[in-house]
């Protein structure tokens, strides 16, 4: 090999090992399209539950409802768009890794809820506590 193509070759792998610089994976990073599909989506679903909380057209428990809805359709937006993170990113774990966490986040979030309700129903009421000193 002479020195002007070993020069080359040495060039070329370079610049690879430059643009290829994420240890291995070659899925997608995004693009500038993608990039602003998921900022419209992540805009209209802010956009959408601002409008309902602040024109009042629906009851509070509905309301409520929607906006736990929306958020948790725009916590999926900015894994996908902006994480990218999909069964093939990192070999399967990041999904295997955000199926544990969900699991273990609505474990406490339920827990939490399942406890602070039934200490608000099995609590002496405040007339009581009063009549009784």
């Amino acid at each position: 090999m002479s020195a002007e193509a070993h020069n080359e070759h040495a060039a070329k792998t370079l610049s690879d090992h430059h643009h290829d610089d994420h240890h291995g994976d070659d899925h997608d990073h995004g693009s500038f399209k993608t990039y602003m599909i998921g900022f419209l989506l992540s805009v209209v679903l802010t956009a959408i539950p601002f409008w309902l909380v602040m024109t009042e057209t629906l009851a509070p428990q509905t309301t409520g409802l929607i906006i736990t809805a929306f958020a948790v359709v725009q916590i999926v937006v900015h894994m996908v768009f902006f994480l990218h993170m999909n069964h093939k990113s990192e070999g399967g774990w990041n999904m295997l890794a955000l199926i544990f966490t969900i699991v273990i986040v609505v474990i406490a979030v339920a827990g939490s809820v399942w406890v602070m309700y039934h200490l608000n129903v099995n609590m002496m009421p405040t007339h009581e506590m009063q009549s009784m000193g």
